[in-house]
């Protein structure tokens, strides 16, 4: 993810309890229908609705006048047609959309059909928390409760089965102080997601032979050198590493820029002078020798293809990924030009907000630069799964997808992360910019996958609700609620953990023991229970986030490790 410092890896889970019913803020807060329906669609439909009885009506007028038979049947058939459901009024999902997919691919989404629709239904109301207490029933939640809780105003869902997209909808608005409805063509920013597009762009030149995946990159960089160093003497960085986060360099996100500042160039960017908000991009640990997200790395990488095609990066990603796939909605135009704007869903922060001037710009388009829809990243996702078993050429080979979805230093691979084994084994990534949070999973061999986007800085727990409901409708053996078994534990020992503990700078997790419960409090945001699983492991139910409490040798609490989306981070206890 782009997340930027330690403490926005940490806010997303713990904001999962942050209230967020400020009557103030939403045209999404009445009733379940302003948030679940698409106004735009409906009313398209009622006026071809009202178009056709116009032409029934007329027809039959014309029947009578002149007996003409085959118009009356014309007419009776129409007329039973619009009475049987051939124009549905409600739902926000498109037909069958062939004319998008290029090539031999088959058509990119199916048609909804009335068990569809109860599928979407029961995702809708089927989003579901974390973790769930053996004993107790799940907690079953609705998609519109969970959009004002989190104070998200809009989300876009593409849900894909046996490798075609099911279904894909928007939901609620643009901004939260606006009407317009978000619909599956709304563009959000994709964040880090942009980073894998990015990948198989650069893959596809490899595959061409125009770059070596082992190189030294500063063979190819011409308008601008990595500067070698201690690091850079014994092993140079290349392609391989650059795609893996292997690297060694320095940065793992960045900020973007508001519309009232000066955005940097690229060169800027990667030697961290004014007016770039981020530090020069560096190797300060050995390449190949350690993974560490750094995004940094796709900078680089930016450059790279640009030096080795000659073209700016967002007409070469059009030419190479974008267009091959079609993804029609998708730039990565920085800043969006303006003639799209009122396409796309503005970024919201966690208070619901909108961010000033609707959105940042990013130069960083490789790392973070990507406008697109649910809909094209899940064009994209079976793009990777078609090529994977050899049913499609149009960007990478079969060989090369294969590559690209292996392992490398850290377990990463050349752009996706890599979880699961056997049937579970899916490629993934999530995205956080400001005002935006996404994330894209996708199997490698079942044809399943989904991908959610939001305009809220508070969607990554929403959107981790979502997948959740997604997950237990489609069966999949992942993403689905963890079941815990309370550990019976003496409230007493609850005051030796309560005291500070530094997540990050300025960020802190308070422990406090109250009324017997054990609960925890970050920066800013309301207490949370916390749930005894033994002595010294604690889960919240509300977000996915386990807490171990560590002492010494005297039996004193030291410091505290937070579990996060697979990552430990340790909070030393100062006060």
């Amino acid at each position: 993810m782009n997340d930027r410092t330690m403490k926005n890896k940490v806010t997303a889970p713990l904001l999962a309890a942050t209230k967020g019913n400020d009557p103030r803020r939403g045209t999404h807060a009445g009733s379940p229908r302003g948030v679940l329906g698409n106004s735009s669609k409906r009313h398209q439909a009622q006026f071809v609705l009202v178009r056709v009885i116009s032409w029934i009506v007329a027809s039959i007028k014309h029947c009578s006048s002149n007996r003409n038979l085959q118009t009356c049947i014309t007419a009776v058939f129409c007329f039973l047609l619009a009475l049987s459901g051939g124009f549905n009024l409600n739902s926000s999902a498109r037909n069958i959309d062939a004319q998008s997919a290029p090539g031999n691919q088959p058509p990119s989404r199916t048609q909804e059909s009335p068990s569809v629709t109860e599928r979407i239904k029961r995702v809708e109301n089927g989003l579901l928390q974390p973790f769930v207490i053996k004993g107790q029933p799940s907690v079953q939640m609705k998609l519109a409760d969970r959009m004002k809780f989190y104070n998200t105003p809009g989300i876009s869902i593409a849900v894909i089965d046996k490798g075609r997209i099911q279904w894909a909808r928007g939901y609620g608005v643009r901004e939260t102080a606006g009407s317009e409805a978000v619909t599956p063509e709304t563009l959000f920013q994709a964040a880090s997601i942009s980073k894998p597009v990015a990948a198989v762009a650069a893959l596809r030149l490899v595959q061409q032979g125009k770059l070596d995946i082992d190189e030294d990159v500063n063979r190819k960089l011409t308008s601008w050198k990595l500067p070698e160093n201690e690091f850079t003497k014994e092993k140079k960085v290349t392609l391989r590493e650059l795609l893996s986060h292997s690297a060694g360099l320095t940065v793992h996100g960045f900020a973007g820029y508001a519309s009232d500042t000066t955005v940097p160039t690229l060169l800027q960017v990667l030697d961290g002078v004014n007016p770039a908000n981020s530090k020069a991009i560096r190797v300060d640990i050995a390449p190949g020798t350690k993974y560490r997200y750094a995004g940094g790395g796709y900078v680089v990488l930016q450059q790279l293809l640009m030096d080795v095609t000659g073209k700016q990066f967002p007409l070469f990603m059009r030419a190479t990924v974008l267009k091959r796939i079609g993804m029609a909605r998708s730039t990565y135009e920085q800043p969006l030009t303006k003639e799209r704007w009122l396409q796309a869903a503005i970024g919201h922060r966690s208070n619901g907000e909108k961010v000033n001037g609707n959105w940042h710009t990013y130069p960083e388009m490789a790392a973070a630069g990507l406008w697109t829809t649910p809909e094209d990243l899940a064009r994209f996702a079976i793009e990777i799964q078609r090529s994977l078993a050899g049913k499609s050429n149009r960007v990478l080979s079969q060989k090369m997808a294969r590559q690209m979805l292996t392992a490398q230093v850290g377990g990463w691979g050349l752009g996706f992360g890599l979880p699961g084994k056997g049937p579970s084994a899916r490629f993934n990534h999530g995205g956080a910019n400001e005002g935006y949070r996404c994330l894209l999973v996708a199997y490698k061999s079942t044809g399943q996958g989904a991908v959610v986007m939001t305009n809220s800085d508070r969607g990554s727990s929403l959107a981790d609700e979502v997948l959740r409901s997604i997950a237990t409708e489609y069966g999949w053996v992942d993403y689905l609620a963890k079941e815990k078994v309370l550990a019976h534990v003496d409230p007493k020992i609850y005051s030796s953990y309560a005291g500070q503990y530094e997540i990050a700078p300025n960020f802190i997790l308070t422990i406090t023991a109250e009324d017997g419960r054990l609960m925890g409090q970050a920066t800013g945001q309301p207490k949370l229970e916390l749930f005894p699983e033994s002595e010294t492991q604690f889960f919240p139910t509300a977000t996915a986030v386990e807490i171990t409490f560590v002492k010494d040798e005297k039996g004193q609490v030291t410091h505290l490790i937070l579990r996060q989306g697979g990552q430990d981070i340790t909070a030393k206890k100062v006060k």
